[in-house]
């Protein structure tokens, strides 16, 4: 077992998760290390632990390419094999800057000025390399067996566009060569599958330069995107949501009330509409309040669980944008849930179990966090207790496994978040269940209670796709553009081997679309070899080939993803089978 020394003097394993960050932020301070070494002049920054890795951005007046990594990894590695052990001092602000101006490092000088008067300030060294840092580290480099580079990409400082354009180098870190050649063999994998060349191939959708970060869906993708909609339609239905549709432009009164005009509004576009100020939704919850608000509520009406697929909209830097994973219009699945402070619990476990279905339904694994009070929350301690409470005891009854994430959940209430594990290990956040303590007040929500007087109602929150986007990108690259028959845009293709038998097959495509079956024919004069082999790069789920003998014997010759090559069955074989795979939704 390897053990880390973190800045509290507390020993933790590197397997666990606090031991990996470690690892990788002292990755980014051998990174720093290296590059001072070999590029002197460099300007340092900043350089986080980020999940399965670590970045540092640098202000360089030398592009780094390719080679330029390969050279900084192999210093690295010198750095790695003299295992310079890692140090901590404090100093106080005078100290700190004047450090920091004798080593060059103006950067450096402009983050300790933006500090609090509270704030310690702290630096860790390695040999001679000295970086502004709150930790946590490993106590020596050597502990650090595998490094490795990954790329290199453009950077505002802090994220401001306003500020200065740095080099961002990208790298990760492990205890042992066998962990990074496995990653490295993920990453690999993850290239073949991602979702904005699969997304192009099979002409789901496009990212245009007239409209940069506003996806446009083609026909096979609305098709995909609308049998999530159905699916989550029919589900929301069975769990008794009623669906809401919200305008997609509010005035600034609204989101005064809110919060978002004053913490948000730099991510909001707005407009001008008979002198007043509007701003298109960021978010739905706003107008989801609006709706309750349009009528009285009894205590007797509760629980109500009100569902919205409402089309949001996010001022994202041009930098952070990534095909559908990171957008700036996007379609949220959001539901309020209106409730009683006793029926808290068991709304809580039947969202758990909407969400438990759905993500289930796609073969995902996922993980739960709960995330508690935050330093800067609003509200009481009894009503935090209770919302506390609530979520981890709807848990511990659906005997859940789950995390505690102390103070992270959001200023108004605690969440629990999900977690899913896509097909070659990687992790990505989707679903939310978050209890509001503030919108209710803000938006003076009420209802009569059973002694005629008004109270506050409780307000669950939360999302199970997400971005219906992203959770489209994430499917993409889960299933590597092989999605199970239910969803596919094209269920069956039809090719026939010659002129001759088009008849024939139009027959085939007519049963096949009677039945609710999404087929496609193919009637070009193209031969069959060539035909069948777009139709795979395609990863249509099933192929009919027609020929001579399927048109005397009325058969189809059946080649399907899973199993290749079927020979010769009925139509109402293949029928059955599909129809069975659409009904029951399988994998």
């Amino acid at each position: 077992m390897i053990k880390l020394m973190l800045k509290n003097g507390k020993i933790i394993e590197v397997e666990k998760e606090e031991g990996k960050d470690a690892l990788r932020h002292t990755g980014a301070h051998i990174l720093a290390q290296a590059v001072k070494r070999l590029f002197p002049c460099v300007k340092l920054t900043i350089g986080p632990a980020i999940e399965n890795g670590f970045y540092y951005d640098f202000d360089s007046e030398e592009s780094f390419t390719q080679d330029t990594l390969e050279k900084i990894e192999e210093e690295m590695e010198i750095i790695i094999k003299e295992h310079w052990k890692l140090e901590s001092f404090v100093l106080s602000r005078e100290e700190a800057i004047k450090l920091m101006i004798e080593r060059g490092e103006p950067y450096k000088v402009e983050l300790i000025n933006k500090l609090p008067d509270s704030a310690e300030i702290s630096f860790y060294q390695q040999g001679e390399f000295i970086d502004l840092c709150a930790g946590p580290h490993v106590i020596n480099t050597s502990i650090v067996k595998a490094v490795k580079l990954i790329s290199v990409a453009g950077a505002y400082f802090q994220g401001n566009e306003n500020n200065k354009m740095l080099q961002r180098i990208y790298g990760t870190a492990f205890t042992k060569k066998s962990d990074l050649e496995e990653y490295l063999n993920m990453i690999e994998e993850a290239k073949k599958r991602d979702h904005r060349k699969l997304g192009r191939e099979l002409k789901l959708f496009e990212i245009m330069e007239e409209g940069p970060g506003f996806p446009f869906f083609l026909p096979n993708g609305v098709v995909l995107k609308n049998n999530l909609i159905d699916y989550w339609r029919e589900l929301h239905k069975k769990y008794e949501y009623e669906e809401i549709e919200t305008p997609l432009i509010l005035n600034r009164k609204l989101w005064e009330t809110s919060g978002h005009w004053q913490h948000y509004k730099e991510n909001m576009y707005t407009v001008n509409i008979d002198e007043e100020e509007f701003a298109i939704k960021p978010m739905n919850c706003p107008g989801g309040m609006l709706v309750y608000k349009a009528e009285t509520h009894s205590y007797r009406d509760f629980p109500i669980r009100s569902a919205e697929l409402g089309k949001v909209h996010r001022h994202e830097l041009s930098g952070a944008l990534h095909g559908l994973m990171r957008v700036r219009a996007f379609t949220q699945d959001d539901a309020h849930i209106f409730m009683l402070p006793e029926q808290i619990k068991g709304e809580i476990k039947g969202v758990i179990e909407l969400i438990n279905e759905i993500y289930t339904r796609f073969g995902f694994k996922y993980r739960v966090e709960l995330s508690t009070r935050p330093e800067d929350s609003m509200g009481s301690d009894e009503e935090w207790g209770l919302a506390e409470k609530s979520l981890e005891g709807a848990l511990v009854e659906l005997k859940m496994d789950y995390k505690i994430n102390p103070g992270d959940g959001a200023f108004y209430g605690p969440k629990i978040d999900f977690h899913l594990e896509d097909s070659i290990g990687r992790s990505w956040q989707c679903g939310t269940i978050q209890l509001d303590l503030q919108l209710p007040q803000r938006f003076d929500l009420n209802y009569i209670g059973s002694d005629g007087e008004k109270h506050r109602p409780i307000v669950i929150h939360r999302v199970i796709f997400g971005s219906l986007e992203r959770f489209i990108a994430i499917l993409i690259e889960h299933f590597s553009g092989k999605f199970p028959t239910w969803v596919a845009p094209v269920q069956v293709k039809v090719l026939p081997i010659s002129d001759k038998f088009h008849d024939y097959s139009k027959s085939v495509v007519n049963a096949l679309k009677q039945n609710n079956i999404r087929v496609k024919f193919d009637g070009r004069g193209e031969k069959i070899g060539y035909k069948i082999r777009e139709a795979r790069n395609e990863r249509i789920p099933y192929l009919i080939v027609i020929g001579e003998r399927e048109q005397q014997e009325g058969t189809v010759s059946l080649r399907s993803r899973k199993n290749g090559e079927e020979g010769n069955i009925t139509l109402s074989e293949i029928i059955l089978r599909i129809k069975y795979e659409i009904d029951n939704k399988v994998l």
